[in-house]
């Protein structure tokens, strides 16, 4: 019986962990999840700007000045970012401003 050597594939191994397909995709989902949200609200052709200032005070807590300059950012530039944070808060709060009568979403921060 004749022997017959054959080469076999060597592994080698590192102590450093190599990014993987997978590694990527769960580092992006999570850095994702960081990002808060926000709700945005948006003109609209219904509401006056005191009623808007007004709403933004009552649900918000803002100062005249703070409601004022919100207010006149969605009048000017059409929609303007009034509150962030948790998922539920922003589910919570465009709730609330579509019971008042304004038009709001909600959005990852940018």
């Amino acid at each position: 019986m004749a022997l017959c050597m054959t080469s076999t594939p060597t592994a080698t191994l590192s102590a450093t962990p190599q990014a993987t397909p997978e590694t990527a995709e769960v580092e992006d989902v999570l850095e994702s999840e960081d990002r808060p949200w926000v709700t945005v609200v948006w003109d609209d052709p219904v509401n006056l700007m005191h009623y808007v200032t007004y709403i933004f005070q009552k649900l918000f807590g803002y100062s005249k000045a703070k409601a004022t300059e919100l207010m006149m950012q969605v009048h000017q530039e059409g929609k303007a970012v009034v509150s962030s944070g948790s998922r539920d808060k922003m589910e919570h709060d465009v709730r609330r401003l579509h019971a008042a009568g304004l038009w709001a979403t909600m959005q990852r921060d940018d």
